[in-house]
C-alpha cells in the first residue's frame, strides 16, 4: 500500500511568525477577451488559501494558464484577470508579480501586508517550468519556508513547480492542500478495498486512450459499462454491424484482451443494446433511433439508446462504488445528450460512493447540474485517470510520507 501524503495538518507553523508559503494552484481557467467564463478552479482554491491566511501565512501563489510558447509574456495567457477575481473573492489585494526570479522579488515578499497575497505571473512564460529545470525551481523556492500543492489537475506532470520546487524543502515542510488531499481520498483510497458491487463506466472516443484503466478495472470492478465511440470497437469485435461508426480496427486485439481478463475474474461487461444514430457527425444531423445492437449501413452511433440507458441505470443505482469517466455519446449536441444525462442521473440516484473522474464526465455532470448529487467530481482529467490506473503522479510522489 502506498504511503499517505503530507497534508496541511502535518505542517508546524510558528504562531508568532508569518511563515512564507509557496502555494501551487491550478488557476488554468478559460478566459476570452479578459473575461473568465468558468471560475470553478478559482473557487476550489479558496479553502486552502483561507486556511493559510488564518495561520498568518504570507502566500506566494502560482499557476500556469493555457499553452504559451515559453519565451516570455503573452497577454492572452496572463493571469491578471485571475488575480482580479481572486482579490474580489478573498476581499484582499492580490499583487501580480512579473519578475519573480529576480533578486528584487525577495523585498516584495518581505514587505507583504496581512491583507495581501502574491500571485506569480503565468509560470509557463518560462520554458524552464515545463522542462522541470532545477535552477528555475530553486529561484522559485528561495523566498519561501513551506511548499503546498493544491493543483491536482497538474500532478501528473513533472513541471518545476510540481516536482523540483517541493524537493527544495524538507518533507515536513511540504504538504497537499485541501483539494489535492480530497482527490487522493476518493481516487486512491476508495479503491484500495472497495465494497462490492463496484461499477466502472467508460466512454469517450478511443479504446487506446483508456486501455490502461480498462485493464486496471478488470481487477477491481464487478461491472464495466462501455459507451461512447469506444463502444463501437467493442461491438465490432463481437461481430455486430456498426455502420459508419468510429472503429479502431487496430485495437481489436486489445478489446479481446479486456474481454478475456474480465471473463477470468467474472467481471460483467455491458455494451449498448440500442443506439441514437445520425447520417454524419453534425449537430444538425437527424437523430435516428436504432432498436438493436446492430447499426444499419450509412448511419453512425452518436449516443446510447433508451433501452441501454435503463439497463445501465439499474446497474449504477444498485452499486456500492461507481467511477465514471467518459460520456455515452456526443453530449455537446442536444439531440445526442440523453444517454450521458441518464448516466449522470443514475449516479445522482445511487446511494453508494459515486466518483466522476474529471474531463468530459465532469463537464457533463455540471451541464446537467448534478455535481452536488454525487460524492466527488474530480478536478483533474489526465491526473485522475493516471491515478486510477495505479500510476504514481510526480506531484504526489514528493508529498508521500516516508
Amino acid at each position: 500500500m502506498a504511503n499517505k501524503i503530507q497534508t496541511l495538518n502535518d505542517l508546524s507553523f510558528s504562531s508568532d511568525q508569518q511563515p512564507v508559503v509557496f502555494l501551487r494552484l491550478d488557476l488554468n481557467v478559460p478566459i476570452k477577451k479578459g473575461a473568465i467564463s468558468d471560475e470553478t478552479r478559482i473557487v476550489a482554491a479558496l479553502p486552502t488559501i483561507k486556511w493559510l491566511l488564518d495561520k498568518k501565512a504570507k502566500i506566494i501563489a502560482c499557476s500556469h494558464l493555457g499553452r504559451p510558447k515559453g519565451v516570455g509574456y503573452e497577454e492572452e495567457f496572463s493571469l491578471a484577470p485571475v488575480g482580479v477575481r481572486l482579490a474580489e473573492l478573498l476581499n484582499l489585494e492580490v499583487v501580480l508579480a512579473q519578475d519573480y526570479v529576480e533578486d528584487g522579488f525577495g523585498k516584495i515578499v518581505y514587505d507583504l501586508k496581512p491583507n495581501q497575497i502574491i500571485l506569480l505571473e503565468n509560470l509557463r512564460f518560462h520554458k524552464e517550468e515545463q522542462a522541470g529545470n532545477a535552477n528555475f525551481a530553486q529561484k522559485l523556492a528561495k523566498n519561501a519556508e513551506f511548499y503546498v500543492n493544491d493543483a491536482f489537475g497538474t500532478c501528473h506532470r513533472a513541471d518545476a513547480s510540481m516536482f523540483a520546487v517541493p524537493e527544495c524543502f524538507p518533507l515536513e515542510k511540504r504538504a497537499a492542500g485541501f483539494l489535492v488531499a480530497k482527490e487522493m481520498q476518493f481516487l486512491e483510497e476508495a479503491f484500495r478495498a472497495p465494497k462490492a458491487p463496484v461499477t466502472a463506466i467508460f466512454g469517450g472516443s478511443k479504446v487506446s486512450d483508456k486501455i490502461d484503466i480498462l485493464r486496471k478495472f478488470t481487477n477491481i470492478a464487478n461491472n464495466m459499462i462501455i459507451g461512447g465511440a469506444m463502444a463501437y470497437t467493442f461491438l465490432k469485435y463481437l461481430g455486430k454491424n456498426v455502420g459508419k461508426s468510429r472503429v479502431e480496427e487496430d485495437k481489436l486485439n486489445l478489446v479481446e484482451e479486456i474481454f478475456k481478463a474480465a471473463e477470468k475474474r467474472n467481471v460483467k461487461i455491458y455494451l449498448p443494446e440500442d443506439h441514437i444514430c445520425g447520417a454524419d457527425f453534425s449537430e444538425n444531423t437527424i437523430p435516428v433511433v436504432v432498436q438493436s445492437a446492430d447499426i444499419p449501413e450509412g448511419l453512425m452511433g452518436l449516443d446510447i439508446g433508451e433501452k441501454s440507458a435503463v439497463t445501465f441505470g439499474k446497474i449504477i443505482e444498485s452499486s456500492n462504488v461507481v467511477v465514471w469517466n467518459g460520456p455515452m455519446g456526443v453530449f455537446e449536441f442536444e439531440s445526442f445528450s440523453k444517454g450521458t444525462k441518464a448516466v449522470a442521473q443514475a449516479l445522482a440516484q445511487c446511494s453508494g460512493t459515486t466518483i466522476v473522474g474529471g474531463g468530459d464526465s465532469a463537464a457533463a455532470i455540471v451541464k446537467f447540474n448534478l455535481q452536488d448529487k454525487v460524492t466527488h467530481v474530480s478536478t483533474g482529467g489526465g491526473a485522475s485517470m493516471e491515478l486510477l490506473e495505479g500510476k504514481e503522479l510526480p506531484g504526489i510522489k514528493v508529498l508521500r510520507k516516508k
